[in-house]
């Protein structure tokens, strides 16, 4: 049986890899003027699931500091994206539902951290 915070975390979890591998598809044809880009939010994309799941193998400031990183790289994808789609180089309705994604990501991730 889980508790509520393990069963909040794994679908955080399973919402920012979701969000994560849109991301990448996202990002394939950004023009090289961008790339620099695309990369960054590929790696701050990347960096959300990867934190959420260290941080639930790990166990009191240890977990709370992977959440916070993740929490952080979550609003750093949501800059890139919205330089992008301001760039033209990325579609915006697909971004959109990227950054709903990412929303959603970063409201679960922020109540894992500030529960008591």
């Amino acid at each position: 049986m889980h508790d509520s915070k393990s069963s909040n975390q794994l679908e955080a979890y399973k919402v920012a890899l979701e969000a994560a591998a849109l991301t990448l598809a996202l990002v394939r044809r950004v023009p090289a003027p961008f790339k620099s880009l695309a990369d960054q939010l590929i790696r701050a994309a990347s960096s959300v699931p990867a934190n959420l799941a260290e941080g639930h193998g790990r166990f009191g400031r240890d977990r709370y500091n992977y959440w916070r990183i993740a929490y952080g790289s979550a609003k750093e994808v949501d800059v890139f994206l919205h330089l992008l789609v301001g760039s033209g180089s990325i579609n915006s309705p697909e971004a959109d539902a990227v950054i709903q994604l990412f929303d959603r990501v970063r409201a679960m991730t922020w109540r894992l951290i500030h529960q008591k």
